[in-house]
């Protein structure tokens, strides 16, 4: 799906002149006259950037990054605002906006952090894909091999399982070759990254 520059702005001037800049950077555009209008057209992922103006009478540009992450829509936000409100840029950064843009804007920087955006957001689909197939494999585990996942990720030995579920440690090495089979892991160090890397813990929890 080729990438999309949403421009949400209350400005129709502003929106229709940031659409044609970003055209003519041969680059997909759609805009949107407020949060509320482009949070009803945005209802699943779709990849591409945000150009998110702060300051709107429907819903502030903070209130609309809110609202994605609620969704947990992860799409890089870029805020545009007239203001130069310092409180507000360390608010939206923090929430995890990935750029911070004080209007009028020189076309030239606009344009090269759109391209930044998308690169930051195509390098969070590869992210999303490796974690899909992690969890996907995760889910093919037994309840007893989450359980010794878990624990070897926490950093415990065979031994230190077996003692801990009152098992042997051979059963427990049983367990845990099936888990790198199954995980595509080749070592515990894998897995303590995979469980890193996509936000959970390897326990049947």
């Amino acid at each position: 799906m080729k990438p999309t520059v949403f421009v949400v702005d209350d400005d129709a001037a502003i929106r229709d002149a940031l659409s044609q800049l970003v055209e003519t950077a041969g680059l997909q555009v759609e805009s949107h006259a407020g949060g509320v209008a482009f949070l009803e057209a945005y209802v699943e992922y779709r990849p591409g950037c945000v150009l998110l103006d702060m300051a709107m009478p429907d819903m502030t540009g903070l209130e609309v990054q809110a609202a994605l992450n609620t969704r947990g829509f992860a799409i890089p936000i870029v805020f545009l605002t007239g203001h130069g409100d310092i409180p507000m840029a360390v608010k939206a950064v923090q929430a995890g906006a990935v750029d911070f843009l004080e209007k009028p804007l020189q076309g030239a920087v606009l344009l090269e952090r759109i391209q930044r955006a998308l690169a930051m957001d195509q390098e969070w689909q590869q992210t999303r894909g490796r974690c899909q197939a992690i969890r996907q494999r995760y889910a093919r585990l037994s309840g007893r091999e989450r359980e010794i996942m878990g624990l070897a990720v926490s950093g415990l030995t065979s031994k230190e399982i077996a003692r801990k579920l009152e098992i042997s440690p051979r059963t427990v090495d049983v367990h845990r070759t099936h888990v790198m089979h199954k995980m595509g892991a080749d070592n515990v160090a894998d897995l303590v990254n995979m469980a890193a890397a996509c936000d959970f813990q390897g326990s049947a929890a």
